[in-house]
């Protein structure tokens, strides 16, 4: 039986390098995008007997590239994992137009690019394994975060839709939404703050990147079959 390839966009650090490993333990050929981590990606690619693939996900040009030479490597691709991001922190006040595009241009149009470079394979095949990574913020909201909680939300309305769209297909498409993850996102956060996250969450604790690589990597395989259109949510009970 020919191998399963994944691509995972945003896949050199943090979330999306734990889901290459996450991916390659279960014998996948591994397709590593980055934008500007490119020693992390090819290091990780090297590791895991995959390839780095370089592009902004804002620009369709380029990510019909990634897709195409993904293609050309692999010859078929199975899931597609929609992880690259960027957050911010600002009062909405504060926001400037720039601002609002750039977290729009990366987390939507990003996914809304992918996820278009990808279909016609999909469809071809009447098969595939479409995830992508929202936040608890897209779910509930945060203050200082406006811009980032609405991408994120709109990546939750987007599963949704194209779920109905693409169940006909043979093709599953579903959502992670993160809870407090110790990643170089939350890099910024005062051992202080994390510490009193950690308390607010019922679990007691903050997540590690596996634990959104094990949800991301529930809902690629097969005994997500039956499952479509759902937001999984590790985040220690945090929001519920």
């Amino acid at each position: 039986m020919d191998r399963k390839t994944v691509l995972i966009t945003g896949g050199s650090r943090g979330i999306g390098a734990a889901c290459a490993r996450r991916f390659a333990a279960e014998g996948y050929r591994v397709a590593v995008n980055y934008h500007h981590s490119r020693t992390e990606a090819e290091e990780l690619a090297e590791e895991l007997g995959g390839i780095a693939v370089q592009c902004d996900v804002a620009d369709p040009v380029q990510v019909q590239k990634m897709v195409d030479n993904v293609l050309d490597k692999f010859c078929q691709l199975d899931s597609l994992i929609c992880n690259a991001g960027v957050a911010q922190q600002k009062l909405f006040g504060d926001l400037t137009d720039a601002d609002w595009r750039r977290v729009f241009a990366v987390n939507v149009d990003g996914v809304f690019h992918t996820i278009r470079a990808a279909l016609p394979h999909l469809i071809h095949r009447k098969a595939g394994r479409i995830v992508t990574v929202s936040s608890m913020w897209g779910q509930v909201g945060a203050s200082c975060e406006v811009g980032y909680s609405a991408s994120k939300a709109a990546v939750i309305g987007l599963t949704k839709a194209l779920a109905k769209e693409l169940g006909p297909s043979g093709i599953t498409v579903n959502c992670v939404a993160p809870g407090v993850i110790r990643t170089e996102m939350n890099g910024a956060l005062s051992q202080e703050t994390l510490s009193a996250l950690a308390e607010e969450t019922p679990l007691g604790t903050i997540g590690a990147p596996e634990d959104v690589a094990e949800a991301v990597w529930f809902l690629a395989s097969d005994a997500a079959r039956f499952i479509t259109g759902q937001v999984l949510a590790p985040n220690g009970g945090l929001v519920i």
